[in-house]
């Protein structure tokens, strides 16, 4: 029977699945659910009919979800409750002094996840060298009462300095378990790392996205009991997939799950692209940034989501609201603007004609003939035409424009601009030269857009893995295990002893190879957050054991050289001590057999203003080694490849298109 893996991933607009078996790789593409498990089941039982097999001979189910962060976005998650030290009540809405828009003397900080009626101070006091003030047990049942009494939902404990000494926010966690049938988020257990304002908010969005996640992930449990596959994997925002059980304990690490879950495939698909890669992931309703150097995603150890920062290690991703499902519309001032609003699943873009009449990015590629009338997304949703022309012209008197073609045009140059600076801030405004990246494009509209991109940024090779219509559901069957800890140990470097040190790091590689699922194949890996005395912020740096403070020194140095163009001679801090580990996990392989003649027909597409007729290929369909000039359509099941004038395409041996700039 072999290794049967499948893989789901859940999108704003389609719910994506990927099957591997027997070095074939079946995929499938169904609508998006208001009960996400219930479109992963319609996908696994399609993907499962597709390849002819029963799901019970399926032997692992690894799965990538929007919830929690549709929590966020949507603020409807549970009603939680904060407990915290006598006289910090307020910090979740005092936040940090700095803004994003710093002159706009009208600008607000968002609501707090916590309204002030439901956060309660508890008299205790602990400070950095230990405790000073126990906690008042009886005073804690007060608080639960009170809790109780207001229907709470969950509740978020963050006491000052409880990384450091977390005796008592242990007590406080403990006493609200015991007396409360909700569950309970302690600081030092999500985020063990001082910064009260950050640990406290990371704190608030676990507790305030828990029951949703711990609801979600039974019932999906449930359903595939059912169906008689295993109990689901999670891919978390580290990139890194674990069981079902630690994701309900720590369900503030799902956010990003499927960004996360795309940019390992892309990893794991392009792996030969030696100089890196920028990954582009284009679904219905945002588009997804990443870089990739040296065969690694790059991580970082703090997102903002709805203006609420969250720090967890997460792969560094940057969204805009630009899908194909986004809707465009003319602003007060005439100019024509792209998302954040989306059309979805349901009603979707007017060319899904299921009752959608605002034009959209998906609509405006139909207009241009980059996607066929006669296509049929995700192989069974045919699409209406009259509906795109119809809600392009409406879009075109709203803004001045001549007819439904301009417009489509206009749309089509907004979302790719959006896209573009997207690109340049995980590229030129970290030092990076785009131009020596490849684009590696995927997701349902992704590759309809990558070439047009590049071109703007100067960027002379694009990637498109296969499968990449449903790449973040195959990253799901790359995934490594992975888990994260960290401990503040604040010290100047050449105070501090190394072996305590190393302490620190042995019981945090303790911590985590106590949950691993194979502790004989997990590796361990130190590092370090640095910074030079009097800087406000870190960097994270590897680190060997034992620590060796000279090493750590000169790491840290060049990282910051890198980063910021000079090294300084100041002291410097270790502030933060962090392990991951790692269970290393194979991609399943594919064959790739292709027949021949994949020329389909051609049709009428706009390239620079100019309506061509253009050749459309079948991608399933393109021999290895061929090649192809643009300028060219190529359509896959779940996404299609749009390729412009002056460029060509050659196919790999796996199946993987690469495009380039035409030399001719």
């Amino acid at each position: 029977m072999g290794d049967r893996r499948i893989g789901v991933d859940v999108g704003g607009t389609f719910t994506d699945v990927t099957l591997s078996l027997d070095g074939e790789l079946v995929t499938a593409k169904v609508p998006s659910t208001e009960d996400q498990s219930e479109g992963v089941i319609a996908g696994i039982e399609k993907a499962c009919e597709a390849a002819e097999v029963d799901p019970e001979t399926v032997s692992e189910f690894s799965h990538a979800m929007t919830v929690s962060v549709n929590a966020l976005l949507e603020q409807d998650g549970a009603k939680t409750a904060l407990v915290t030290t006598d006289g910090f009540r307020d910090v979740l809405e005092i936040g940090r002094q700095d803004r994003p828009s710093l002159y706009d003397l009208s600008a607000e900080k968002p609501t707090p996840l916590v309204p002030r009626r439901r956060r309660f101070e508890v008299s205790e006091r602990t400070t950095t060298d230990g405790i000073e003030q126990p906690v008042d047990e009886d005073e804690v049942r007060s608080i639960a009462e009170q809790l109780r009494e207001m229907d709470v939902e969950s509740v978020a404990v963050s006491l000052l300095h409880a990384y450091a000494h977390p005796e008592n926010e242990t007590r406080v966690a403990d006493i609200l378990r015991d007396e409360l049938d909700v569950p309970v988020s302690a600081s030092h257990e999500v985020l063990a790392e001082f910064r009260e304002y950050e640990r406290t908010s990371t704190t608030a969005v676990d507790a305030y996205v828990r029951p949703a996640i711990d609801h979600y992930v039974s019932r999906l449990t449930d359903r595939a009991r059912d169906l008689g596959i295993p109990q689901p994997r999670i891919m978390q925002a580290n990139g890194g997939i674990t069981d079902a059980d630690t994701v309900r304990r720590n369900a503030v690490t799902t956010v990003l799950s499927g960004p996360a879950a795309g940019v390992v495939g892309a990893g794991s698909m392009a792996a030969d692209e030696q100089a890196g890669l920028v990954t582009f992931d284009m679904g219905g309703t945002s588009s997804d940034v990443s870089l990739v150097r040296d065969g690694e995603a790059e991580r970082t150890t703090e997102g903002v989501i709805n203006e609420r920062p969250i720090k967890t290690p997460m792969i560094d991703v940057e969204t805009v609201g630009a899908g194909g499902g986004s809707i465009a519309w003319v602003d007060a001032g005439g100019a024509l603007r792209i998302g954040p609003r989306s059309a979805g699943a349901n009603p979707g873009p007017a060319c899904y004609g299921k009752g959608g009449t605002e034009p959209t990015v998906t609509d405006a590629n139909l207009v241009l003939g980059y996607i066929g009338e006669s296509t049929s997304l995700g192989g069974e949703l045919s699409l209406d035409a009259d509906a795109a022309y119809d809600a392009l012209s409406d879009l075109a008197d709203q803004g001045g424009l001549d007819g439904p073609l301009e417009a489509a045009r206009g749309v089509y140059r907004v979302a790719n601009a959006n896209m573009t600076r997207a690109i340049r801030s995980v590229t030129v405004e970290r030092g990076y030269d785009p131009r020596k990246f490849g684009l590696a494009a995927f997701g349902g509209a992704g590759p309809m857009h990558a070439a047009s991109i590049a071109d703007s940024l100067d960027m002379d090779r694009l990637v498109v893995p296969r499968a990449s219509g449903v790449l973040s559901a195959y990253g799901l069957l790359a995934a490594d295990e992975k888990r994260d800890a960290v401990r503040t140990y604040q010290r100047s470097l050449g105070a501090v002893d190394p072996n305590d040190v190393d302490t620190v790091y042995e019981d945090l590689s303790e911590e985590l190879l106590a949950e691993v699922s194979d502790r004989e194949a997990a590796t361990v890996r130190c590092s370090a957050d640095l910074r030079y005395a009097g800087q406000s912020f870190e960097l994270t740096v590897d680190v060997d054991r034992p620590f060796d403070t000279t090493d750590a020194r000169e790491r840290f140095a060049t990282a910051h050289e890198s980063a910021y163009g000079y090294r300084a001679d100041e002291s410097v801090e270790l502030v933060n001590c962090r392990v991951t580990t790692t269970v290393k996990r194979s991609a399943p392989p594919v064959e790739y057999t292709a027949a021949s003649d994949p020329q389909k027909g051609s049709r009428q597409a706009v390239f620079a203003d100019e309506v061509r007729e253009t050749p459309v290929y079948k991608r399933a369909q393109l021999p290895p080694q061929d090649r192809i000039d643009g300028p060219a359509i190529v359509e896959g099941d779940e996404s299609t490849i749009v390729i412009p004038p002056a460029w060509d395409v050659q196919v790999r041996d796996d199946g993987t298109l690469t495009a380039a700039v035409s030399d001719t």
